[in-house]
């Protein structure tokens, strides 16, 4: 049994409708990717802020907890701020570290859609467990 003939006008229908969604389909697989990226950076950053606190307050030495920040986060420090406040403290008093770090964006083409502006940050808050040595 013969099947009907398509039109001509109908063959080429699927192909330009495919063509004209893959680049939304592309674009929006490439903002999935970033937004994925920009989740592990903040669990990243938030690991180097509670790494960062936990040091400030075994140590009680602002450095230790700033470059124990940096290391756990494997953070840029060029692109990161570690703040240990305060900065003097004694045995019991709460001390606050807040990692600050602005991302790369690294997905083409996904930059445009992106705040240029964009900053993840963390803050953790533990009692200092011994005075500066």
């Amino acid at each position: 049994m013969l099947r009907p003939r398509k039109k001509p006008c109908e063959t080429g229908a699927a192909s330009v409708e495919f063509a004209v969604v893959l680049p939304l389909v592309v674009v929006a697989l490439l903002l999935l990717v970033q937004v994925a990226l920009l989740v592990s950076q903040q669990l990243a950053v938030t690991h180097a802020a509670r790494e960062g606190s936990r040091a400030a307050a075994v140590w009680n030495d602002d450095a230790k907890a700033r470059n124990a920040a940096l290391l756990a986060g494997h953070l840029e420090s060029s692109q990161t701020d570690v703040i240990v406040e305060p900065s003097s403290r004694h045995v019991g008093d709460a001390v606050t570290v807040t990692v600050r770090y602005r991302p790369i964006i690294v997905v083409p083409y996904v930059g445009r859609f992106l705040s240029s502006s964009l900053e993840l940050h963390a803050s953790v808050t533990t009692r200092t467990e011994r005075e500066t040595s």
